[in-house]
């Protein structure tokens, strides 16, 4: 008989010691996925599902590969706890709370990774704010009725940091006036681009 079969409560109970990595995964997982949409690394933004399909993704990596793989560095260094529990329970409940660390420092990663790139991600909603602003005071107080008419059906296309493109259709939506907005200075500057050829078509 297996010697290890005799120590099943024993067993059992270190196993219960290490219970908290699969609930914490499937708990922090859905945090890292909030996360990642309220405060997105990337300007783009990640959308909700997006963002929860990429947590699990990391997670799975995190407490399937990285975590074992401490585990068993961290069990050959350490001496052993407790003699009359089964080596394999103690490795067990070693790998269970390494990967339970894992994920709340992955929580705290993906919260500092956020944080980092809010600011760039503030920075340009005002510039572009503050060129949608100056674009309706320009058609406002120089544009016809028809550009008037048609602003809120204006086509913006971001060229570079502070630098923006917008079009305003015609009522048949076949001729399209366009902008070059800069918002990078105090003030936004808006000239008019001789094309007229829309966002969609000018690459």
């Amino acid at each position: 008989m297996d010697p290890e079969q005799r120590f099943w409560p024993t067993r059992m109970r270190w196993r219960l010691r290490g219970a908290w990595m699969w609930p914490s995964f499937v708990a922090i997982t859905l945090l890292d996925g909030v996360l990642l949409h309220a405060l997105p690394p990337v300007r783009d933004g990640i959308d909700l599902i997006p963002g929860i399909l990429i947590a699990t993704f990391a997670n799975l990596v995190l407490i399937g590969a990285v975590g074992p793989w401490l585990a068993r560095r961290i069990w050959k260094r350490r001496p052993v706890a407790e003699p009359a529990a089964p080596p394999k329970a103690q490795l067990e409940v070693l790998s269970d709370r390494i990967g339970t660390g894992l994920l709340v420092a992955g929580v705290f990663g993906v919260l500092a990774a956020g944080l980092a790139a809010r600011p760039v991600v503030v920075a340009e909603t005002d510039e572009r704010q503050r060129a949608a602003e100056e674009l309706l005071n320009f058609v406002n107080a120089h544009g016809d009725d028809e550009l008037r008419r048609n602003l809120e059906a204006s086509d913006t296309a971001k060229l570079g940091d502070g630098y923006f493109r917008s079009c305003i259709p015609d009522d048949e939506r076949e001729g399209w006036t366009c902008f070059f907005l800069d918002a990078t200075g105090p003030d936004t500057t808006i000239v008019r681009d001789p094309s007229a050829v829309p966002n969609e078509r000018s690459d």
